[in-house]
């Protein structure tokens, strides 16, 4: 049996691989395609081409639901540009298979076994059984939100444009809110402000924080969740005659997503209000009502999703501290968010927790995480800390930026989340490819690494050294 599995080892190991190299190349080349959509002279407003670097930055950046841009999106392109924009924000965050699978959906035709095991890996499926109906579902329920997010947003901008404006406004910002894109198309107000024309609006923050969350918890956590009603009346009506409890069947993995969004969320919100209560060029001039509003939308909007509800380049040093911290951390696997993710963020917690305390297995809910487990978990967040701070030393040695807003800058990238201190623009040619590595990276980069690697169960080791002591600490 030993002999048949470790067979098997290379045959799974070359198979992720494979799966690691078609998601990597295809991101890849969405992104040069769209970058050579971009840098037609139509593309842009003035009708003249916007140089091969911008549009390989930007096509980067929607392609990986980034929202980092070196021209505001309004300003420089053009009616067609921005819908490559967001056609490229879409794919990126519903991921390419699930757009393929559309296609095979619509024609009805059976999808092919090899794209199913892709399918499976993107959207962080356990096994194939269902990753077809699981599929369809998650195209269903994702353009469903998008859809319910675009009607209230256009709504709300027929009070201050026409309809067609109105709803250009509202399919866009719905689309780039639930795939926590972060680009918008308000620079007619005010060029590079994002947001901040509507930072006293509740109904767009609202709406807006809404779509982010719903986008960056995961689709399998959407599953689980929609699917346990319909569960409980089903058991409720078994269990009647044999008089059990009823009892509540979200997994760990589920509970975990849902506890560490809301206390993020809610944690985020209280720290961004003791930071930034009397800063004069954030919250300081709101009422409290718009204080309370816009501290919950930058930490919503922190979780990688990019919209900037103040001046982010105008937050106190300790605000930017704690806006580093939450998009390090990102929004959870299998959704359109990007980060470290919040089950990973946990496990090192509690790893942590568990070693100070003298233990040395893990557990949550009466559930023991593997060894394996929490080493990927420490190997991720060690190399993108490492990133990080290896970006905001080339950042600050090639540009006019300093340390803390570099490094605000590589969080942000790797991150996939697209706020800046407003050091974007002032980025040289080095530190512009660079962000476009990480960038890409971190939307891709990760996924590979933890399917192509992370995933892969070792065939074993030949031999071992003998162990030494070392002094730690």
């Amino acid at each position: 049996m030993d002999q048949k599995k470790e067979a098997r080892s290379p045959r799974k190991s070359r198979r992720a691989y494979s799966i690691s190299r078609i998601m990597a190349f295809t991101f890849l080349g969405i992104i040069l395609l769209g970058a050579l959509l971009l840098d037609l002279p139509f593309s842009s407003r003035d009708g003249r081409s916007a140089g091969l670097v911008k549009s390989l930055f930007t096509a980067t950046s929607a392609t990986c639901v980034t929202g980092l841009v070196l021209a505001d999106t309004w300003t420089q392109w053009s009616g067609f540009g921005q819908a490559v924009i967001l056609l490229m924000i879409e794919i990126g965050g519903l991921g390419f298979m699930s757009m393929a699978s559309l296609a095979y959906f619509s024609l009805r035709r059976k999808i092919p076994i090899q794209q199913q095991m892709v399918i499976a890996e993107a959207i962080g499926a356990s096994d194939m059984s269902d990753v077809v109906a699981h599929q369809r579902r998650l195209l269903i329920r994702a353009f469903t939100v998008e859809g319910i997010g675009a009607v209230i947003l256009t709504v709300r901008f027929l009070f201050d444009y026409s309809f067609p404006v109105a709803l250009k406004l509202g399919v866009f910002h719905s689309i780039s809110a639930f795939c926590n894109a972060g680009f918008d198309i308000l620079g007619f107000i005010e060029s590079g402000a994002s947001l901040i024309p509507y930072q006293k609006d509740p109904v767009i923050l609202l709406t807006l924080s809404a779509l982010i969350i719903l986008g960056g918890l995961g689709f399998l956590v959407w599953d689980e969740v929609l699917r346990e009603p319909r569960r409980k009346l089903l058991r409720k009506a078994r269990q009647k005659e044999a008089r059990e409890p009823l009892r509540k069947k979200w997994s760990v993995y589920t509970n975990l997503v849902l506890i560490t969004t809301a206390s993020l969320v809610l944690g985020g919100m209280i720290l961004t209000c003791v930071f930034e209560w009397n800063n004069p060029e954030t919250l300081g001039p709101m009422t409290v009502p718009e204080k309370l509003l816009n501290a919950l939308f930058q930490s919503v909007t922190l979780r990688t999703a990019g919209f900037g509800g103040i001046d982010q380049g105008a937050l106190t040093p300790a605000g930017k501290a704690i806006s580093i911290f939450l998009m390090f951390i990102g929004g959870s696997s299998g959704s359109t968010a990007g980060g470290l993710k919040t089950v990973t963020f946990v496990v090192l917690l509690m790893f942590l927790w568990n070693r100070m305390r003298g233990r040395y297995t893990v557990s949550v809910f009466h559930r023991t995480i593997s060894d394996d487990q929490v080493l990927n978990a420490i190997m991720v967040f060690l190399l993108m800390t490492l990133l990080a701070f290896f970006g905001a030393a080339i950042i600050c040695a090639t540009s006019p930026v300093d340390f803390v807003d570099g490094l605000f800058e590589t969080v942000s990238a790797l991150g996939t989340v697209g706020l800046t201190a407003g050091v974007t623009t002032k980025l040289r040619l080095p530190a512009q490819f660079m962000i476009i590595l990480f960038m890409y990276f971190g939307r891709v980069g990760l996924l590979t690494l933890s399917f192509g690697f992370l995933k892969n169960k070792p065939a074993g080791e030949k031999y071992r050294y003998a162990n030494t002591d070392l002094l730690i600490g």
